[in-house]
């Protein structure tokens, strides 16, 4: 699954520690989602949504071999 996370977080010029701290999760998290290494759950997926304000559906994007 792909993400847009690098990019959403640039335009609103946040860290990964920013981000990491508004949500509740750890920076290494924020790194793992970004890196593609792990797949967030459904609740931090609608916590990230609600921080850059666009759909889940925009945020991640599913591949062929998903």
């Amino acid at each position: 699954m792909k993400n847009t996370l690098k990019v959403q977080r640039a335009i609103l010029d946040l860290t990964q520690d920013d981000l990491a701290k508004k949500i509740g999760v750890s920076r290494q998290t924020i790194n793992s989602i970004e890196k593609n290494r792990y797949v967030p759950s459904t609740l931090l997926a609608l916590k990230l949504s609600a921080v850059f304000k666009i759909s889940v559906n925009e945020f991640f994007k599913l591949e062929e071999d998903d």
